[in-house]
């Protein structure tokens, strides 16, 4: 066995033996994994369909033209068809963060005012982070009120070229306080309005933020990264009546290949597609497009929907029975795949406790809370979520006993103690009972 064959063996060993509950992760079908790995990586396609600088694409302008038909049909099904037919999808970005750039270029000016959530509240990176220090990301939680306008650190690119307001969330609440947004829109007069972030666990409110994206003549732009999976199986509710752009990353919920879609009003699309190409890159991935037609593909049926909604039941037993415990789950609840709690009150850092439940076999992660107390290194709070173990099969008692044992090991760190070993083997038990599919 040549040493990528041993390490494709090993990660894959990994990934059975554990119990994956980052939520922006998940886990293919053996077809999704074929088609990334077909055929298809050989050819080089810059341009798109019936428009390519070079010759033999007559496959993949067949192959992209039913991606980007499948896109449109699987996330807008639970939509009228007015709302069906009036929506493009670019199927050729790379990444969410490249989608969501495509979108910024393809409307946006160098300088205008993008008024997107802050990131420690759950906002994301490439919706413009920038801070000048500790003391600034603190204070400013007093200072400005629901309103953070950055610092002389611009992290993210986007935060280089445009000019960026962050709102907050309530707080006493910790969830979105939609009509002080709308006082912040009206202040600020943002030309783009964003929602979607990385570890807000409840569901947006998409027709509020079209009413106030349109008091102030902005565009509305849904980041449907983590939530594609839960919209495509009707788990959730849906942007796309009421936002101008939706993006969304293929392979957390949705269940695809490591990829990107960038959707749009049709009245935007020759712009979004510009921007894509030659606006951002060159040639396309033509493999990760197949990868991403066959999750499509599945997504399309009453099984997917089912799972999707399993994966929010699941989410909620989980936030259930740790709120339960005594623990401090964030909005005291979820109505989507992912749960957030603090953790630092009880003396534990996020990253202290995501470490040791990775002893045991738990993949978690640390994660920020609103109104962060801690560091970006070590934070207050980890994320928890679902769809990889419901796609390895479990429903609410199997949750129930995962909770059991993370509940048990938070107890345990508090009272100092250190020996998991029988935590480990209940891991390993539920790895065993629940396999994930070939």
């Amino acid at each position: 066995m040549n040493k990528i064959k041993e390490l494709i063996q090993k990660e894959y060993d990994r990934q059975h033996n554990t119990l994956g509950m980052i939520p922006s992760e998940n886990y293919t079908s053996k077809e999704v994994r074929e088609a990334v790995g077909s055929v298809f990586m050989h050819k080089y396609s810059e341009g798109y369909p019936a428009a390519r600088y070079y010759e033999g694409n007559e496959v993949i302008d067949e192959l992209e033209g039913f991606v980007r038909d499948m896109a449109v049909k699987v996330m807008t099904k639970h939509d009228s068809k007015e709302v069906q037919n009036n929506w493009h999808a670019n199927v050729q970005v790379l990444s969410g963060s490249a989608a969501n750039l495509a979108v910024y270029t393809s409307i946006l000016e160098p300088g205008d005012k993008i008024l997107s959530m802050y990131l420690p509240d759950g906002g994301h990176l490439s919706h413009g982070w920038s801070y000048s220090s500790k003391k600034d990301r603190a204070d400013s939680l007093e200072s400005e009120g629901i309103a953070y306008k950055g610092g002389k650190k611009k992290v993210n690119f986007t935060s280089k070229v445009f000019d960026i307001v962050q709102y907050k969330t309530d707080p006493n609440t910790f969830v979105f306080d939609y009509d002080q947004i709308e006082k912040l829109a009206v202040q600020e007069q943002p030309k783009l309005i964003i929602t979607g972030g990385t570890a807000y666990p409840r569901d947006i409110d998409y027709q509020r933020m079209r009413e106030i994206a349109d008091k102030v003549g902005a565009y509305y732009h849904a980041d449907a990264a983590h939530e594609a999976g839960l919209i495509a199986g009707g788990a959730v509710s849906s942007p796309f009546e009421y936002a101008d752009f939706v993006t969304f990353t293929t392979h957390k919920t949705l269940r695809g290949p490591k990829g990107a879609v960038a959707m749009c009003r049709k009245e935007f699309s020759k712009n979004l597609d510009r921007a894509v190409f030659p606006g951002l890159q060159g040639g396309p991935f033509n493999h990760t497009i197949a990868g991403v037609g066959q999750a499509f593909i599945e997504a399309d049926t009453k099984d997917f929907e089912n799972y999707a909604k399993q994966i929010v039941k699941n989410a909620q037993v989980l936030a259930d029975e740790l709120v339960n415990a005594g623990l401090n789950v964030i909005t005291k609840g979820t109505d989507k795949h992912l749960v957030l709690v603090e953790v630092l009150s009880d003396g534990i850092s996020g990253s202290d406790l995501a470490s040791k439940l990775a002893e045991i076999g738990i993949i978690a992660n640390k994660n920020t809370v609103p109104y962060e107390k801690g560091s970006p290194v070590h934070p207050s709070g980890f994320r928890l979520g679902t769809p990889i173990l419901t796609t390895r099969g479990m429903k609410e008692d199997a949750i129930k006993e995962v909770a059991e044992i993370i509940i048990d090991l938070f107890n345990r760190l508090k009272n100092n103690k250190e020996d998991f070993a029988d935590l480990k083997d209940r891991v390993n038990n539920l790895c065993l009972k629940y396999k994930l599919p070939n």
